[in-house]
């Protein structure tokens, strides 16, 4: 369990990047879900230890029935941590089997038998056997993903951060880093910091919405989606209907299907004859908490 309290960041230029974030975040996959600029790679670099919070609290369980204060104790949070940042840069010369080596020396893996045992073991945990000997320069941006998965699990971690990790991946190697995370979350804390809603839909058990460096939502999928049950309509129009819907009803999202507008629309009655009552989505949920948090500003 990692428990955040009011942790703030304000940089040189001005940006407020994280605006009082209070998160307890529980072992599994956790959603972190904003748009870009949201504040998600600021936190997710204060947790790594990368950069420090201007004020707040943040501190993790430590595996004994102790606490870690993240934000002091940086070589403690360091030795429970596996990161794949949302740049993971290679080396395309080398084979994969050598730099994950490099990495577990570098992680402090020093003893040579137990270390190439662990580094064979990844290797075949991300489906990279097969592959080890290949020069890293060769690999798919799904492959470097899954070397980055690899690289992170060094040390067997308690806490692993993953930040925008299928970005640019294809609709095959998506789904298999997916189930990769997936079988991770099972036995340790991952934070996957994401704007991909089905990501998070699919995957994590508890999940937070940001923006603007600020928390709009915390709690289960599931649970967002229905506290939505029976408000969201649909309703195909013209585009040159579009501006009018939006100015008279709470216009969520609109998607282009065939050359038409489709709105979903947020509203406890049925706005007009012309909507069409549809099961709500966690896209609806994230469109809602940004609508609402820009209504109010």
């Amino acid at each position: 369990m990692l428990k955040l309290q009011n942790l703030t960041k304000t940089y040189a230029n001005g940006v407020r990047a994280l605006d009082g974030v209070s998160l307890d975040i529980p072992r599994g996959m956790f959603g972190l879900l904003g748009p870009n600029g949201a504040g998600k790679s600021s936190l997710m670099r204060t947790l790594a230890t990368l950069q420090a919070p201007d004020s707040g609290t943040a501190s993790m369980e430590d595996g004994s029935g102790g606490q870690i204060d993240m934000l002091r104790d940086k070589d403690a949070v360091r030795r429970q941590l596996g990161y794949l940042p949302q740049d993971f840069g290679v080396y395309p010369k080398v084979s994969a089997i050598d730099l994950l080596d490099h990495f577990a020396v570098l992680k402090g893996l020093s003893a040579r038998g137990p270390r190439r045992e662990m580094v064979e073991s990844l290797l075949q945990q991300v489906n990279l056997w097969d592959a080890r000997k290949r020069k890293l320069g060769t690999f798919s941006g799904g492959m470097r993903q899954r070397f980055g998965i690899a690289q992170a699990l060094l040390g067997a971690p308690r806490l692993v951060i993953v930040d925008e990790p299928t970005a640019g991946l294809d609709p095959e190697e998506r789904n298999r880093f997916l189930n990769l995370l997936a079988e991770i979350g099972e036995s340790v804390a991952v934070i996957l910091s994401t704007h991909i809603v089905e990501d998070v839909t699919d995957l994590c058990q508890s999940m937070a919405i940001m923006n603007r460096g600020q928390v709009l939502l915390t709690g289960s999928p599931a649970d967002a989606i229905a506290e939505l049950d029976q408000c969201i309509w649909k309703k195909r129009i013209d585009k040159s209907q579009l501006e009018a819907h939006r100015g008279q009803f709470n216009v969520l999202s609109t998607r282009l299907v065939a050359g038409m507008p489709v709105i979903h629309v947020f509203a406890k009655d049925r706005p007009d004859q012309g909507f069409e009552l549809v099961d709500p989505g966690l896209e609806d949920v994230y469109f809602l908490k940004l609508r609402q948090q820009q209504m109010a500003a």
